[in-house]
């Protein structure tokens, strides 16, 4: 069941393959994602010393959190993922070019999990060429919807 949707990323990059990932969050933040107060669109995952990290993913703290915890909406969250999924991002990403996006952020099991998206940047003519044929696709429907209904 997704809980936030990043809708840019696939917009803004060719997303070849998905791997999922556990994150390592404090309690205020699990009742704030939880509540669905959590954004992706600026978010961005790195690779630093052999560990996967988020950052820039808003999470917005509750009213009722405590009053002796200060939250960082904005803080860098640690991402889990096992060392043999590590070592092939890292040489994806240090070698081909490649890009780590976050897509979506979701529950698994009861777990809040992260899809993230191994892509390249599109150019603008790609992204143009997308959007034709998303149009054409949905023009496509409306044709064969009217040609049912008639």
């Amino acid at each position: 069941m997704s809980i936030v949707q990043n809708k840019k990323a696939f917009h803004e990059y060719a997303i070849e393959e998905k791997f999922e990932a556990g994150i390592v969050l404090e309690g205020w933040e699990v009742k704030s994602i939880r509540a669905g107060r959590a954004h992706l669109t600026e978010a961005y995952v790195i690779l630093r010393n052999g560990e996967v990290f988020l950052i820039g993913a808003h999470v917005s703290p509750l009213n009722t959190a405590s009053t002796h915890i200060h939250p960082d909406p904005i803080r860098t969250r640690k991402l889990l993922l096992r060392s043999d999924e590590i070592q092939k991002l890292i040489g994806k990403v240090e070698r081909a070019g490649y890009a780590l996006v976050p897509i979506n952020l979701h529950y698994s099991h009861g777990r809040i999990k992260l899809d993230i998206g191994l892509g390249k940047g599109k150019k603008l003519h790609d992204k143009r060429q997308s959007e034709k044929e998303r149009e054409w696709a949905r023009e496509k429907q409306r044709l064969l919807h009217s040609r049912n209904v008639a």
